[in-house]
């Protein structure tokens, strides 16, 4: 039986902490300073905890799902302070799901270190949808002993779990994921409005997005290669990356000249097509 904690029942720690609830092996507990939340998982089968420290004395995992940096830290901190409490030599594992600063990981286990616990970075992708149906991806960094006494509780809550490293991997991680995520959706408004710029239907258009993305896997589907260095004329990519510049460079042409026929500015479009071919490896004829 793995004794599991949860700190922050928000709008995806809630649905993560429900997955750990029912869950065969897995004692939970879990401490929010929202009351509804916390009866609800009591009715999930859950025990509320009073504090962060009562938590901290009794779990042998402790998943911390809060705001930011800072209340990450407070969770922590209250957390360390009652670790010498905990009976035998039983050591404490946090797990920061928190999306955090890109050295704020390393600088929470520095902390932790001297107290004998361990801490790993596993921020998560998937949003509340992912967390209700226990498909998140959980992007984890830490040292092998942390990540094989989460592994009962990571796998709960995630279809998929990548060690991505020691501490501060999961993550950079997240931020290098999201970087995507992001500029995909800034992409995405810039197309919408040059399809209202062309009187096209705005709903039809994402409809066919999720729909194409759905097969052919979206911008993942250039993301194989274990390098972003250049592509050797003999390599395989080459081909296959020459095509897709080939017809991404006719297709972002066309897309522009629309663009400036409409009036519609395009800069994200005007710089894929610059880039687009450095960018998969390949020279810029």
């Amino acid at each position: 039986m793995t004794r599991a904690g949860f700190v922050g029942l928000g709008n995806i720690g809630k649905p993560m902490a429900l997955q750990l609830a029912g869950t065969d092996g897995i004692e939970l507990w879990v401490h929010d300073i929202a009351t509804e939340p916390v009866a609800e998982l009591e009715s999930a089968g859950a025990k509320a905890a009073g504090s962060v420290a009562e938590l901290a004395e009794t779990v042998d995992v402790l998943s911390v799902m809060v705001r930011d940096d800072d209340q990450v830290r407070e969770v922590l901190t209250e957390a360390l302070a009652v670790a010498g409490r905990r009976p035998g030599e039983n050591q404490l594992t946090v797990i920061v799901h928190s999306t955090v600063a890109p050295d704020t990981p390393e600088e929470l286990a520095a902390t932790a270190e001297p107290h004998g616990v361990h801490v790993l970075d596993a921020p998560v992708s998937g949003g509340p949808m992912g967390a209700a149906a226990g498909t998140l991806a959980i992007l984890v960094g830490g040292s092998p002993e942390a990540y094989a006494a989460a592994g009962p509780v990571l796998t709960a809550m995630g279809s998929k779990v990548v060690h991505a490293g020691p501490v501060g991997a999961g993550t950079r991680f997240k931020l290098a994921r999201n970087l995507l995520h992001f500029a995909s959706f800034t992409a995405a408004t810039e197309a919408q409005r040059l399809a209202e710029a062309a009187g096209l239907d705005l709903v039809a258009l994402g409809d066919v997005v999720r729909h194409t993305d759905a097969i052919t896997g979206g911008p993942g589907a250039i993301m194989h290669r274990d390098t972003t260095a250049p592509i050797e004329e003999t390599d395989f990519w080459h081909g296959v990356f020459g095509h897709v510049v080939a017809l991404g460079e006719k297709d972002l042409g066309f897309a522009i000249a629309l663009a400036e026929e409409l009036g519609v500015e395009v800069p994200l479009a005007r710089l894929a097509l610059e880039r687009l071919a450095p960018g998969l490896g390949l020279p810029k004829d």
